[in-house]
């Protein structure tokens, strides 16, 4: 038997999640760490900086955002990579330098904002370098909290993270109750065994037509 349904029924039509969690870094602010080297030290030290085959950047940022102090880090380096130095410390003093916002984005955020949406970020992230990013824009007051990694000392994606989220959002609801947006596959993958529904965020275009399908009342892809 044949069914004909009106897809613009609002009996048919998908029901948005009780809240959205963003990822910050990729998503809505772009992060080049060569770019905050860079500044200082020219193209040359910043690719060193991120790209030495001993040194291992991704590794030490991460214990960064796991709660590391920023003098432990830089004492890290000074001490096991001192030809580093001075490349760790430019990397910190011009960190903004390597922020940029993700503008289509933004744009999304605050469309959902308007639209009375419930909005948390999740970020692995310094808790000492995040307070400059905090500084910087003016888009992260939409959010009625923003876990830190840094500040918690647990990264994603930890299955730890998702009781910190947890705990911090029960006002809002269940984590089955929630969208999550990253860049991260293994992010994304540790999300929907939390019980979340989750995106991989590919570009803000795609992200603004997944919410659109989700049924959130957005301007439609360009």
């Amino acid at each position: 038997m044949d069914l004909d349904v009106d897809l613009d029924d609002e009996r048919f039509a998908p029901a948005p999640a009780d809240a959205v969690v963003f990822d910050l870094g990729n998503v809505l602010i772009r992060w080049v760490p060569q770019d905050a080297v860079a500044a200082v030290l020219g193209a040359q030290k910043a690719r060193e900086f991120v790209e030495h085959p001993e040194f291992d950047f991704a590794a030490w940022n991460l214990r960064n955002d796991a709660g590391r102090s920023i003098a432990d880090a830089l004492a890290f380096v000074r001490e096991q990579h001192p030809e580093l130095e001075g490349s760790a410390q430019a990397y910190v003093d011009n960190f903004e330098a390597a922020l940029s916002p993700i503008e289509e984005s933004v744009a999304v955020l605050r469309e959902l904002d308007e639209a009375g949406v419930p909005l948390v970020a999740l970020t692995n992230w310094s808790a000492e370098l995040f307070q400059k990013a905090v500084d910087r824009y003016d888009f992260l007051d939409v959010f009625e909290d923003i876990v830190v990694s840094g500040e918690e000392g647990v990264v994603k994606p930890d299955p730890e993270i998702w009781e910190v989220l947890a705990e911090r959002t029960e006002h809002i609801g269940g984590l089955e109750d929630f969208l999550f947006i990253d860049d991260s596959i293994a992010n994304i993958q540790s999300a929907v065994e939390a019980g979340l529904d989750a995106i991989q965020f590919t570009g803000p275009q795609d992200l603004r037509a997944d919410l659109i399908a989700r049924g959130y009342n957005l301007k439609p892809v360009a």
